[in-house]
């Protein structure tokens, strides 16, 4: 599984990364320690995954964290998630 995450700031692109995981976990296990590497690497604290993101998710493989789902402040519009291939 490789999942894409975006940073955006005013329709611009400020930082992204891949995330490519092979392990035998499942898709929901893949998608949160993808979600952990970035964080980390962005040095983010990690998002809440609202009801609206886990519906987007669901229907597009793909869902938006904006203010809203962190708790400290972010300097950015918000941090996209899309699997771009799937195992």
């Amino acid at each position: 599984m490789r999942i894409w995450f975006k940073m955006m700031q005013d329709n611009h692109l400020l930082k992204d990364m891949t995330v490519t995981d092979e392990s035998e976990e499942t898709r929901t296990h893949k998608i949160f320690h993808a979600l952990d590497e970035v964080c980390y690497a962005f040095d983010l604290g990690k998002p809440i995954w609202l009801e609206s993101n886990v519906n987007e998710f669901k229907r597009h493989a793909k869902t938006r964290f904006t203010q809203d789902s962190f708790i400290e402040q972010i300097a950015f519009d918000f941090l996209e998630l899309q699997v771009i291939e799937e195992d």
